[in-house]
């Protein structure tokens, strides 16, 4: 399969064709940083140039920051937050941090089953809205594919993605569902770049991307996977999910207080009849219609509870760096966050799936070519920080 051919953009300087992570280091050597600048300097930067070229058979975003220090007249100069306004709450976190420790929401471990559950019948008849299909409970296990409950919601699955690859590969679409949406304990694929999709499987393959938290299921699934996957499967199945669209798919809530969940299937489920309890410093985010996510239904999303005020805090971080505490993320995600080039979209998608890879980004868990953009955008982030990033993110219109 030939991948897409790369979409030039003019560039005014050439760039020589080395290797990812060398164009990397270059960049971030363009970044500001902290020394040097007063606590309320401001910190301003244009984009000069964006281009989009192939290198070693990879195709690479090269992001020119010109312009970088004090700019009188900026609107995207960031002041310092005054205290009581949205600053750094608690410390950065640690390179050594535990990762359910720190992110138990998003790292998520399930808990014991409840005293006396009684499992569903196997051989129920299940249904959801808007299908025509009828399966047992039995078939939706993974080593029948993913249920296909809507096939005019997509293309025809490849087999990749609807059977797998024989042992140790399993279908993609089991977990990221058939339209490539996805779930809080894996992620949404739908739309994301090609050669983004591509570059990750390499480096799962590779052993540069990693899961901080083993005990984990889906993300230790995917590291096996990942090491097992051809490149040949690879380039197939991220060739469908790009193909794909991604639709509005998480609601976000502000709110004070959220229904008391457990840990169940890597996500959060409401106890019902159990209340409510302060949200504290944490992003809760569970199906909108629980007993349609059990049956893996690609037609039913997820609502997110946020701290109050998050949203406009998260806005202030993506969009200016929040006053040098970390770098903008519309200068390499775009200014709408719906990605550039090789580098992927982040609006509208899940929350607990972003925290854990801004967690991964600070702890070395992911270590691929572009990586190293990323080390000055984590290195100060504290945990209240990345629930006010990933709150706004998950708000956006894809």
């Amino acid at each position: 399969m030939i991948a897409p051919k790369p979409r030039a953009v003019k560039a005014r300087s050439r760039i020589p064709e080395d290797s990812p992570k060398q164009h990397a280091r270059r960049i971030l050597a363009s970044f500001p940083t902290a020394a040097g600048r007063g606590a309320a300097e401001p910190l301003s930067w244009r984009r000069s140039e964006v281009r989009v070229f192939p290198t070693s058979g990879v195709v690479v975003l090269a992001l020119l920051l010109a312009s970088c220090g004090r700019g009188a007249g900026d609107d995207r100069a960031a002041t310092a937050a005054a205290p009581g306004d949205g600053g750094p709450a608690g410390p950065p976190i640690a390179l050594g941090a535990g990762a359910h420790e720190t992110l138990p929401w998003a790292y998520v471990l399930n808990d014991p089953a409840p005293e006396g559950a009684t499992p569903p019948d196997p051989d129920e008849v299940v249904t959801v809205p808007g299908s025509s299909l009828s399966l047992r409970r039995r078939d939706l296990g993974i080593a029948n594919g993913p249920p296909d409950w809507h096939p005019d919601g997509h293309p025809p699955m490849p087999e990749i993605v609807a059977s797998g690859a024989g042992e140790g590969v399993l279908p993609c679409g089991y977990c990221h569902l058939p339209n490539g949406q996805g779930k809080p304990e894996n992620s949404s694929l739908a739309g994301q770049p090609f050669e983004y999709l591509v570059q990750q499987l390499d480096d799962y393959r590779a052993g540069r991307r990693r899961t901080a938290e083993p005990r984990m299921g889906p993300p230790t699934l995917m590291t096996t996977l990942g090491l097992n996957l051809s490149a040949t499967d690879a380039r197939v199945a991220a060739e469908y999910f790009s193909s794909l669209e991604y639709r509005p798919w998480i609601r976000v809530v502000e709110t004070d207080s959220v229904p008391l969940t457990r840990f169940a299937g890597w996500i959060h489920e409401v106890v019902e009849g159990a209340g409510a309890e302060p949200i504290g410093e944490r992003v809760v985010e569970i199906p909108e219609d629980l007993e349609r996510t059990r049956l893996r239904d690609d037609a039913s999303g997820f609502v997110a509870y946020v701290p109050r005020g998050s949203v406009a805090r998260g806005r202030e971080l993506a969009r200016s760096g929040g006053g040098g505490r970390t770098v903008a993320c519309t200068f390499c995600h775009g200014a709408e966050l719906r990605g550039i080039g090789p580098v992927p979209a982040l609006a509208g998608r899940s929350p607990s799936y972003m925290a854990r890879q801004l967690f991964e980004f600070r702890t070395g868990h992911r270590d691929g070519s572009w990586s190293e953009l990323m080390d000055q955008t984590v290195a100060a982030l504290t945990v209240s920080d990345i629930v006010d990033l990933v709150a706004y993110l998950a708000s956006l219109d894809p």
